[in-house]
């Protein structure tokens, strides 16, 4: 083959398009091209479990089962292995069950295969391999031809890991804000979750629950960044607090043992919340706040009004202090307590109390529903700078 043959195949493998493609359909496309350039049958990419030490069945053309089964293999086992271990390249002319432990490919019929692997200044990411269903003498310009695309995964691993990421804190997310808050009788729930960071995830939740007491507990927190790791963390957070409602009747107290549990357990990660408790009648309100924005109440024939609720450190600041405070208040009939995070006031070169003035103004005496849409509308917040969760409870006119 000609110089400017294999310039061409190479060309091919590393154009622009490629590197506009996602993550997912970077490996598909890559792997497409590789069989046609190569004219081969098979071509799939492993990538290794460090935790573990084996090589997981990552994406494939012609070895699709290979990734539906999520085929893995020890570092130093069988043809991929062996390539890991090494980290050089591997040619067998001639598959035979002794140096192929992958029964995928065994039962595909490959007979020949060529695989490389996939450094970063020499630490090992993975493998790519090819393979014929005929048998096949692999030359030099094969091998810099399969380590050329081995370097452009490698250039990709870092989008799939964000891919991932966000594929898995979205669906955390997801299972941790709930779409339906539980009937109560005698009282209306709303909420609102939108994210304000690309990834689509972050820190804040909002939480209602009934306790055996009879009394129902309501949660708005706010855990400090975004993407995953905020996810995570918020998932334990709220799980705790859950756990802590359980066995406290006071909500300073259940947040008292939250902070215990986020100083210890998630150090740096300095959470703010409201937990909020309404009897059975639904008449009374007891209320506690660690650093998080106070409610607003708006009551029929009233003026909309801040709740005079003592604000308590944040949670996870680890210093000592004095006790918590629970506010003890009166639901009225017809009332509607809304509680948020600082995403749905805080805007960039204004003052914090002129978004909480302009909240207090937008929540009329309404079903819950018209509040939190008419709260969304006018405090604009189709592109927030910060995740916004709002909570909204109205107790039913008598």
């Amino acid at each position: 083959m000609g110089d400017e043959q294999r310039l061409h195949r190479i060309e091919a493998v590393t154009d622009a398009t490629l590197s506009r493609l996602d993550a997912a359909d970077l490996f598909d496309e890559l792997l497409d091209r590789v069989r046609e350039l190569l004219r081969v049958d098979t071509a799939a990419i492993l990538l290794l479990d460090v935790r573990a030490q084996q090589l997981v069945a990552t994406a494939a053309r012609g070895l699709e089962e290979e990734v539906r089964q999520g085929f893995r293999v020890s570092v130093g086992r069988g043809f991929a292995g062996r390539i890991a271990l090494t980290r050089q390249p591997v040619v067998i002319e001639d598959v035979t069950p002794d140096r192929v432990v992958n029964p995928v490919l065994l039962n595909t019929g490959v007979r020949s295969l060529l695989g490389v692997p996939i450094t970063s200044r020499n630490e090992l990411l993975g493998v790519v391999h090819v393979g014929t269903l005929t048998p096949r003498r692999f030359v030099a310009d094969d091998i810099r031809l399969l380590e050329l695309v081995a370097d452009r995964i490698r250039l990709g691993l870092p989008a799939r890991a964000n891919s991932l990421d966000q594929t898995a804190a979205l669906a955390l997310q997801r299972s941790l804000i709930p779409t339906e808050l539980p009937k109560v009788p005698g009282l209306e729930l709303a909420g609102r979750y939108v994210p304000g960071h690309a990834s689509g995830v972050g820190g804040d939740w909002y939480d209602v629950f009934t306790l055996p007491s009879g009394w129902l507990g309501m949660v708005v927190g706010d855990v400090s960044g975004h993407g995953l790791q905020s996810a995570v963390v918020m998932g334990r957070v709220r799980s705790a607090l859950r756990a802590y409602a359980l066995v406290c009747d006071d909500p300073a107290e259940a947040l008292t043992l939250l902070d215990r549990k986020v100083v210890h357990f998630e150090a740096g990660n300095l959470t703010t919340a409201l937990y909020a408790m309404i009897s059975p009648d639904g008449a009374t309100l007891h209320v506690s706040l660690a650093g998080h924005p106070r409610p607003v109440l708006a009551v029929p024939d009233q003026p909309n009004a801040v709740l005079p609720v003592h604000i308590d450190p944040p949670l996870g600041i680890g210093r000592r202090q004095t006790r918590r405070h629970t506010t003890t208040l009166d639901f009225a009939p017809g009332a509607v307590l809304v509680s948020y995070t600082d995403g749905l006031v805080e805007r960039r070169g204004e003052l914090y109390d002129a978004g909480v003035a302009r909240l207090m103004a937008a929540i009329p005496v309404a079903p819950v529903e018209t509040v939190c849409t008419t709260v969304m509308a006018t405090l604009d917040v189709e592109h927030p700078a910060d995740d916004i969760a709002l909570l909204a409870v109205r107790r039913l006119p008598d």
